[in-house]
């Protein structure tokens, strides 16, 4: 039986370093030293599917104090164990803690790689077969995304896209919500940071 719980300090650079690092792109990854600081303020957490001591996957959650709403940053499954139920098993845990989510997954790219854009509209597929529902477009990391909520029903969209723009708060230049179909996203802090 596997076991669902916060990740242990001693797990999370471990996590960073392997399964994370493997699964996201360098400006799709928010820095480890940015991700302890909100660990450190109370607004994140990491979550870690395990059988014994091996982790299987994980989720990160972003909050942020008076805001119910929290985002599901980042998914992942160890890539050996990909499309074996386990990511939507972590869905299913998260979505038992009964607060509203907003995830965002990257939305195709016109004119991109036909087997990138595959895979994304895979992402969102899966998504919504697991409950979730398409919201609004939005930029971050430099990448246009689908927003889709889970559990935020009783909600407006309006205060939905205000609480997603209070979890990341106004330093993110790069996240706007929504975004314009003709709007451009900017990349990162962390890709243009001064070297």
């Amino acid at each position: 039986m596997s076991e669902f719980r916060m990740m242990l300090e001693g797990e999370i650079e471990q996590w960073y370093v392997t399964d994370f690092s493997e699964a996201f792109a360098e400006n799709e990854r928010k820095p480890l030293p940015d991700i302890l600081s909100l660990i450190e303020q109370g607004r994140y957490q990491i979550y870690g599917l395990f059988d014994g001591e091996a982790a299987l996957g994980y989720a990160t959650l972003w909050k942020r104090d008076g805001v119910p709403l929290v985002l599901l940053d980042y998914l992942g499954v160890k890539a050996s164990l990909r499309n074996g139920g386990l990511g939507a098993q972590i869905l299913k845990r998260l979505q038992s803690m009964a607060f509203p989510i907003v995830t965002e997954s990257e939305l195709p790219v016109p004119g991109d790689d036909a087997a990138e854009n595959s895979i994304r509209t895979r992402r969102i597929g899966f998504y919504r077969r697991n409950g979730f529902l398409p919201a609004y477009e939005m930029a971050t990391c430099g990448m246009r995304w689908q927003a889709l909520l889970f559990g935020a029903e009783d909600y407006s969209i309006w205060q939905i896209m205000d609480w997603h723009r209070k979890l990341y708060g106004p330093e993110r230049t790069d996240v706007k919500i929504p975004l314009g179909r003709d709007e451009i996203p900017e990349m990162p802090y962390w890709m243009t940071r001064e070297l």
